[in-house]
């Protein structure tokens, strides 16, 4: 059995799945996707007996990473991203505001993430790998038959690409290329939504299939 969970925590007003990922053995922890409910998130955490390594984000869209600088009000550690995306995080507020949203304040960012990085988190590997398309910095993590994908794809459905920086062309040999060559029975763990497999999207998926 493996030392470590992974958790979702729903959050925001556009209900984005935050991720954590404790490491038991080491008493570790990393937060993907710090979008909102900052309070909920680091109890969790500490309710768990971990403490939080790892702050890190899949793309820059503000309903992920909204709640980065005040996770750094209690936690010093940089909000690590693809730098591809840095500047969707400098002008979040501008985005916020466009929706009408309560605008957050840009946290400090580390944008180092890149194409075969490992992350390692207790006896956890997580792989980088870089999948655009749904913005250009959009990054997955892997590990153990896992992958956090962020919005790149969803149960049935793939991200958005009328947003700044992106593209269905680059998105469709993203989801092909990255995300349907890892094996069959890999968790898809999504951005918004339930999770799904690899096999079940590469087979049914109204958007990129094998059909």
């Amino acid at each position: 059995m493996p030392d470590w969970t992974l958790e979702c925590l729903t959050v925001g007003p556009l209900q984005m799945n935050a991720w954590l990922l404790l490491d038991h053995a080491s008493s570790d922890a990393a937060l993907i996707d710090p979008g909102d409910e900052v309070p909920r998130l680091l109890k969790r955490i500490d309710d768990a007996g971990c403490q939080l390594k790892w702050l890190l984000a899949t793309h820059g869209h503000f309903d992920h990473v909204a709640g980065a600088a005040e996770v750094q009000a209690s936690v010093d550690l940089p909000l690590r991203l693809h730098h591809a995306d840095e500047f969707l995080v400098e002008n979040m507020p501008q985005h916020q505001a466009l929706y009408g949203l309560p605008t957050s304040a840009v946290p400090r960012m580390q944008p180092d993430l890149a194409d075969g990085d490992t992350i390692a988190l207790g006896d956890c590997k997580l792989q980088v790998v870089t999948v655009p398309g749904h913005s250009p910095g959009q990054v997955m993590f892997v590990w153990d038959n896992h992958a956090i994908v962020g919005d790149c794809l969803f149960a049935g459905s793939v991200g958005r690409t009328d947003l700044p920086g992106g593209s269905f062309s680059i998105l469709e040999a993203s989801i092909r290329e990255r995300i349907y060559t890892l094996p069959g029975d890999t968790v898809i763990h999504p951005g918004h939504g339930p999770d799904t497999t690899v096999d079940r999207e590469r087979r049914t998926n109204p958007f990129v299939s094998d059909a």
